[in-house]
């Protein structure tokens, strides 16, 4: 009889779907985690055939567009949804949603993307029919955050209305991606993708980074403090938003001398910007983070923005100088994979293991794949060079890529499918 009494019922060891709805960030991270192994997993395949030729894969919609969206619509909001419905209401001082009032909104997303995916192999209108459904979702999660917002009473809301405005650019985005896309106009629906990816994805990530990047070295490395004034949060709004302006001046038919005197005076913004960002992740402690894996790759994340700002300066004077775009490709993935890829592995990892009852810490294989991640950054950044190997480097970037997330996503979705080893809810 004593052992009966005070024991404590044995957790399921099983993965069972019902278990990703447990908590509004199992259901978010889950649809974007499949959404990231589906997308990779195509474009991985994409280069191999334009390497090669072996494949012959079939189009609908323009590859660049399907890629483009996708990696930016696709599954960063989703990801987004984890921290907004979970950490956002701690900051807002408001009761969390829960996963029942958020479902269909992500779910919805999750699916129009795949679909846009697939009008990607076959069908330009089956894409926008999932293109439509995606942007349904985006608008519904948006409202339902920006109450979240309307109904805070705590005395800092700053964070949370950068979040909500860079949500309204991202519906605006969205909508316009597939009205371009629908009239044929694809510089257009370009514009509005790399517009959505700066003024909504990026304002978002500076806007999380510029919180919890300070706050989480204050907690681990004594004598770093949580520095992030209100002026800091403005230098990283321009940082990102200004390239979304720039998009659109880019478009705009200058005469030649006008073209070049523009190119030099954005690089050297951009130069400005580059600096400007290193110079804050050092003082956000840079070289003591790297002692502590997890909190190191926050920050080299981070760094990224700045490289990414010195590489487009570069390009922009490079490109001055031969009166031709050059390198144009490789400040982009710098950000994207450099700096976006890096923060989603670091903050991703760390919620889902402090949400499953895990230690806080990167062990040897998540920090070996964000190693690993870092060298495929680099890589994808140099295939944008003028240089023979070109086609060759996409195709490995685009296999490493597919070989970090496939690792890193399906032990993470083993998580998400089975109870906290804790025996905690959530």
């Amino acid at each position: 009889m004593s052992g009966a009494t005070g024991s404590a019922p044995a957790l399921d060891p099983h993965w069972r779907l019902r278990y990703v709805t447990l908590a509004p960030h199992r259901l978010g991270f889950a649809l974007a985690t499949v959404l990231l192994l589906a997308a990779s997993l195509w474009w991985a395949l994409v280069q191999i055939d334009r390497s090669t030729g072996a494949l012959g894969l079939p189009n609908g919609t323009p590859p660049f567009l399907t890629h483009a969206a996708l990696m930016s619509f696709g599954f960063m909001p989703l990801f987004f949804s984890g921290f907004l419905f979970t950490a956002g209401p701690k900051w807002l001082n408001v009761e969390p949603l829960t996963v029942r009032q958020i479902q269909t909104p992500l779910i919805l997303q999750g699916v129009g993307w795949l679909i846009w995916l697939l009008g990607g192999l076959a069908s330009q209108a089956l894409g926008l029919v999932g293109l439509a459904l995606a942007w349904v979702g985006l608008v519904w999660m948006s409202l339902l955050y920006a109450g979240l917002v309307r109904a805070s009473t705590a005395p800092n809301q700053m964070h949370g209305k950068m979040a909500r405005a860079a949500f309204a650019v991202g519906c605006v985005s969205v909508g316009a991606v597939g009205i371009s896309t629908a009239l044929g106009r694809y510089d257009l629906a370009r514009a509005w993708v790399l517009t959505g990816l700066w003024g909504f994805i990026g304002v978002v990530f500076m806007t999380v980074a510029h919180r919890m990047i300070p706050f989480f070295t204050h907690g681990k490395i004594p004598g770093v403090e949580a520095w992030r004034p209100g002026w800091v949060m403005a230098l990283l709004a321009v940082a990102v938003g200004a390239q979304a302006v720039f998009v659109w001046l880019s478009m705009v038919p200058w005469a030649p001398e006008a073209a070049a005197a523009g190119l030099w005076a954005r690089g050297a913004f951009e130069g400005v910007i580059g600096l400007l960002l290193i110079w804050l992740v050092v003082r956000w402690g840079l070289i003591p983070a790297l002692r502590i894996p997890l909190l190191g790759m926050l920050h080299i994340g981070f760094l990224w923005l700045g490289l990414a700002n010195l590489i487009a300066g570069a390009t922009d004077w490079w490109s001055a100088v031969a009166q031709a775009p050059v390198w144009h490709l490789g400040a982009l993935h710098a950000f994207t994979m450099g700096c976006l890829g890096s923060l989603i592995l670091a903050m991703v990892s760390r919620v889902a293991a402090g949400h499953s009852g895990r230690p806080l810490e990167a062990g040897a294989l998540v920090w070996g794949l964000f190693l690993l991640l870092q060298a495929t950054a680099v890589v994808r950044v140099v295939a944008a060079l003028p240089i023979a190997a070109s086609s060759s480097l996409l195709a490995v970037a685009g296999v490493l890529w597919l070989f970090v997330v496939a690792v890193w996503g399906l032990r993470l979705l083993g998580w998400w499918g089975r109870v906290r080893i804790d025996g905690h809810p959530g």
